[in-house]
């Protein structure tokens, strides 16, 4: 069931080229009456917003492990962590998306797809504040004009994470420029953690339409990047896929559960409006067919079929097919021992 609420989601989000203009309007709303005009969004300006929706912030040290936040319904406190929760992550963020569900009316999750659903919401939210609709479509606009796109820049101009700008640009490219792409964030063992298209890239999927999870292929971008001499320089990449010929751009990070690949992608006939879509770089994919890079070369078959036995690694998000709960991968007892502490 989770996996087909992700695949319901993401569908529902292609349909609508990952913009939402209701949110959109509930940010544009909240800024105006912060009086926030232009530039990145101050601390300053995250209190006023809070105060403006009726809630105090207050940094502890002793948040439960299962979250990110922790709000006081009772006593209109919200908890956030004295600490960013990674690396990669603008704590920013987590203050705004929490206010994003008292602004957008968010109410107990009824379902695991309701909660997957409240938390594209929210982080939707977030970064219509962080990076405001006009603004960021007059930046895209001059950079387009420009023929130098690039989620880099869009990132150091309003000082936000590169995943939030490339989310980002997801949300405003097919709107406002007609431009389809696709997202990915892979781990270096070539396993998709998030994935967004609308450009018929043609992901990996399991029986139920379910992205996450699933290898990508060794000669797509996000995986190839790692096989670079500097992986944490610009990269970019045309791949010839069943589906067509696409342009990458793709930023490495690394995290405590290792290195990622973060990837913004759109068809051939697109690239020519991003900085490095002259790149001579290219790759060849047949993925699905087994032969294009997961089916072992004959040479290695015959030297080691028989002679090998791995022991896998099993990795946690698999182990839970629906998480249990209201808000699943909560601890109930932990937020509300916390609470009480607090109160």
């Amino acid at each position: 069931m989770a996996r087909r609420a992700n695949a319901q989601l993401r569908a529902d989000m292609r349909r609508r080229n990952n913009y939402f203009a209701e949110i959109e309007q509930a940010a544009a709303k909240v800024l105006q009456s912060v009086r926030h005009t232009t530039g990145p969004l101050s601390q300053r300006g995250i209190l006023d917003i809070a105060a403006q929706i009726g809630f105090s912030l207050h940094y502890v040290n002793d948040l439960p492990s299962s979250t990110r936040s922790v709000t006081d319904l009772k006593n209109r406190r919200i908890y956030l962590p004295q600490v960013a929760s990674g690396k990669g992550h603008d704590p920013r963020s987590v203050v705004l998306q929490t206010l994003g569900h008292f602004v957008l009316g968010h109410a107990d999750p009824a379902d695991y797809g309701d909660f997957l659903r409240q938390r594209v919401e929210v982080n939707y939210f977030a970064a219509a504040l962080l990076m405001p609709e006009k603004f960021a479509v007059d930046f895209l606009s001059e950079a387009k004009a420009d023929r130098a796109l690039a989620i880099d820049d869009f990132r150091d101009a309003f000082g936000v994470s590169y995943e939030t700008a490339a989310h980002r640009f997801t949300n405003l490219a097919t709107e406002h420029f007609g431009i389809p792409v696709h997202f990915a964030r892979v781990h270096e063992s070539g396993i998709v953690y998030k994935a967004y298209e609308n450009d018929n890239v043609r992901f990996p999927s399991d029986v139920t339409g379910a992205i996450e999870g699933q290898p990508v292929c060794r000669k797509w971008a996000s995986r190839t990047v790692f096989e670079a001499d500097d992986p944490y320089s610009s990269f970019y990449q045309f791949t010839d896929t069943t589906a067509g010929t696409y342009w990458c751009t793709v930023h490495v990070e690394a995290t405590s559960s290792g290195l990622f690949s973060v990837t913004v992608g759109t068809p051939y006939e697109h690239a020519r409006w991003f900085r490095g879509g002259d790149v001579t770089g290219r790759t060849v994919s047949t993925c699905p067919d087994p032969d294009c890079c997961r089916r072992p070369p004959t040479d290695l078959v015959t030297r080691w079929a028989g002679n090998a036995w791995p022991s896998a690694r099993v990795h946690s998000h698999l182990l839970a097919a629906l998480p249990p709960g209201t808000f699943p991968g909560v601890d109930n007892r932990d937020v509300y021992d916390f609470l009480d502490r607090r109160a």
